[in-house]
């Protein structure tokens, strides 16, 4: 339930539409659902504006399924990352509307509209192909979240003339969201152009030095462009949701 849902609620019982009893009856399930191997929060809507995210990783597939139904029979929109392939076409099976895609590993059901989210879209910039996966993450989750977002693919610095060539798309953009790999030295080199906010997404594409993405990590923690916000390894759903988080203060507060 989130405010709209709870003032709607409210309202129905001032003007005697809703019965006490009903009313009590919806509010006694508001704070949580205790499925017996999981508590979900349908609290978090009302606290942080968002439904809860369900992390699909090393969950029984069975429980995925079962947490996202609980989450869809209370007419929240739901999100679930990091599921794989044979785990969303479950998912996809047991809830009408429900989507998946491969390459974010993101099952997505939208059954309520999704205000937008700020004026201007989030630059979503990536090094190479390899690291889509994790922009595309990022992608789906400022979907969900009302956050309009522009594509920059593919401008890895070992050919920094193509992230030049598109420079414009930073001055049409509120945050700036920059995943790469191997030596992460892309938010360095965008941190350095702009004045918008900087979210550095490391990710695990590298060679062996790479050390499974800590070698890209380091370097965007000790970057010397100042002020760029750095996110753990491969958290595409992660750096979203703090790009989110910084254009809700900004439409909260401006």
């Amino acid at each position: 339930m989130d405010t709209a849902q709870l003032r709607a609620l409210l309202e129905q019982f001032q003007r005697g539409d809703a019965s006490l009893e009903g009313t009590v009856e919806a509010l006694r399930e508001l704070p949580f659902s205790d499925l017996g191997f999981a508590m979900v929060d349908h609290h978090r809507a009302l606290r942080q504006g968002v439904p809860e995210v369900i992390f699909g990783q090393g969950k029984v597939p069975e429980h995925l399924v079962a947490i996202a139904k609980n989450l869809a029979e209370k007419g929240q929109n739901v999100l679930a990352t990091r599921v794989a392939p044979e785990v969303g076409a479950q998912v996809t099976a047991a809830i009408a509307g429900a989507a998946y895609n491969p390459i974010a590993r993101v099952v997505t059901l939208v059954q309520k509209p999704i205000a937008p989210l700020g004026k201007r879209p989030v630059a979503l910039v990536c090094a190479g192909t390899s690291d889509v996966p994790v922009a595309e993450e990022a992608a789906e989750t400022l979907r969900m979240l009302g956050v309009g977002i522009e594509r920059v693919y593919d401008v890895g610095v070992a050919g920094i003339h193509r992230l030049l060539a598109r420079r414009e798309v930073f001055d049409r953009s509120s945050v700036a969201i920059v995943v790469a790999g191997m030596e992460g030295a892309l938010p360095s080199a965008v941190g350095g152009m702009v004045s918008i906010p900087v979210i550095a997404v490391p990710t695990s594409v590298g060679y062996g030095a790479g050390s499974g993405g800590f070698a890209a990590l380091f370097a965007m923690l000790t970057s010397c462009a100042s002020g760029i916000t750095v996110c753990n390894i491969d958290n595409g759903f992660g750096a979203a949701f703090a790009a989110a988080r910084i254009l809700q203060s900004h439409a909260r507060y401006a």
